[in-house]
């Protein structure tokens, strides 16, 4: 008798995304491999008014540093020590809403906002998307968005959306505005600053861009929550909330009543968080401000609610323990900047894609810097710290090739704003996926529609900036 031929069991190969601190390791250790074959060279620089920037045409080649193998390390330690005030921020984030949440204050008022708004999502997108834009717009809240997460994915669990929604109708309407931005000092104010262009200058055409970035976010989030109501679903298909970080154990009953010490709780918060604001403003406060400001709030509300001083501070150690993983990532993608700087030859790529622009028509030059700074971006993820590499190098180079330069500012700033919502290096965006546990490839194919949407609208404002010569008014 013949045995019978051996059965083989097909076997599914599933490529698995990498975890995001794998994700940034191994740029970070791309980037330090390139040190030992891409030519080192720097520009030279000059300090004004606390400003440092690159002086056009005089990049030379300097001798290779090639980062060594401790020095890896260490500038992963180094990241982490650059980004201790973000880092401070989302731990006693997490820290003011797990006391928040202890005292009840947030599920009576999520539930008073989700009756109110429950039929009427349209609306509660465009309020809520609207506001943050403007605060994103003129450079209020940036980084510090980090902080209003938590209340997005509470509202969501609460309104039947899913992790993606809660956290996106807070970070990208922060964004969207921040990405078109208007009266921004940084990175707008000081790249207009730079090309010597009037501060807040060209406000015309910049009005029009914000409104279109703001329109396009407002449609695509809503579209979105339709679509949560059908058979497609969320993104995030069977679990719809991945990380409990920012979420209670006991969300409570939907008709959970809203004490009159609960009200306190949220009028006193209320009232921080407006004075940061105005601080932000006024006396230019930052991310150790609103760390701060979390502290304060935690222990008023501890103080208001009942809980002790022993209970307050376990709350609040508890809930800074659920967004550690989510905090310490933005040291990582800083350490990639810091790679590059050390092995000199972040100036070197800068310097090739400048060449790259020289000889070519008008718009084919504004377009190539946008995308020069799209492409920048990946490796410098903060808007600033492009600018100042970028801006002097770019705004003479546009005198001679008849591009203005409020055009060239613009094609900067456009350029890292369509990137910034899906770009893996930067610490905010890694910090919110990570909080909310919204895998890197899922979070990518939510938002490359509305990325995409943005990118057609930056381009179509810069060709329409170098038909009609924008200027300084």
């Amino acid at each position: 008798m013949q045995n019978p031929a051996p059965q083989h069991t097909a076997r599914k190969i599933k490529l698995k995304m990498p975890d995001a601190y794998v994700l940034l390791f191994s740029v970070a250790l791309i980037c330090a491999i390139a040190t030992y074959f891409v030519p080192a060279g720097e520009f030279d620089r000059v300090t004004n008014n606390d400003i440092t920037t690159t002086v056009p045409g005089s990049y030379h080649q300097v001798e290779r540093s090639p980062i060594s193998f401790v020095g890896f390390f260490s500038a992963i330690a180094e990241g982490m020590s650059n980004a201790s005030s973000i880092i401070f921020l989302i731990m006693f984030t997490g820290g003011a809403i797990a006391v928040l949440e202890k005292t009840g204050a947030i599920t009576g008022m999520v539930h008073t906002i989700v009756n109110k708004f429950r039929e009427r999502q349209l609306l509660f997108i465009l309020i809520v998307a609207a506001i943050f834009s403007v605060l994103g717009t003129t450079g209020i809240v940036v980084n510090s968005v980090i902080g209003f997460i938590p209340l997005g994915i509470l509202v969501a669990r609460a309104l039947k959306w899913d992790a993606v929604l809660g956290a996106a109708v807070i970070y990208l309407g922060t964004y969207a505005g921040f990405n078109s931005t208007l009266l921004s000092p940084s990175p707008l104010g000081i790249s207009q600053t730079i090309a010597e262009v009037p501060l807040f200058s060209g406000i015309g055409l910049r009005s029009i861009i914000y409104v279109c970035f703001v329109a396009a976010t407002i449609i695509y989030l809503y579209l979105y929550s339709k679509r949560l109501k059908t058979e497609r679903g969320s993104l995030l298909t069977g679990d719809w909330f991945p990380s409990k970080a920012l979420i209670s154990e006991d969300e409570g009953s939907e008709n959970a009543v809203w004490t009159a010490r609960q009200k306190w709780i949220i009028a006193v918060t209320g009232l921080c968080l407006a004075g940061f604001l105005a601080g932000t403003f006024y006396l230019k406060w930052g991310d150790k401000e609103m760390a701060g400001t979390f502290v304060f709030i935690s222990i008023a509300a501890g103080i208001i609610g009942g809980l002790g001083g022993n209970g307050t501070a376990k709350t609040f150690l508890g809930g800074c323990q659920k967004l550690v993983y989510g905090a310490l990532i933005c040291g990582m993608a800083r350490c990639i900047s810091i790679v590059l700087d050390d092995g000199n030859i972040l100036d070197t790529i800068v310097n090739g894609l400048a060449s790259l622009l020289q000889g070519n028509g008008p718009i084919f030059v504004s377009v190539g810097m946008y995308l020069a700074s799209a492409l920048l971006h990946f490796l410098i993820s903060s808007g600033s710290g492009e600018s100042v590499v970028l801006i002097p190098i770019l705004a003479p180079l546009s005198d001679l090739l008849g591009v203005t330069r409020q055009v060239t500012v613009q094609a900067v700033m456009m350029g890292e704003g369509v990137v910034n919502c899906l770009n893996p290096t930067s610490g905010v965006l890694m910090a919110i996926l990570a909080a909310t546990g919204i895998p890197y490839t899922k979070w990518l194919k939510f938002i490359w529609p509305l990325a995409l949407t943005w990118f057609i609208i930056g381009l179509v404002s810069i060709i329409v900036g170098v038909l009609i010569k924008w200027g300084p008014v």
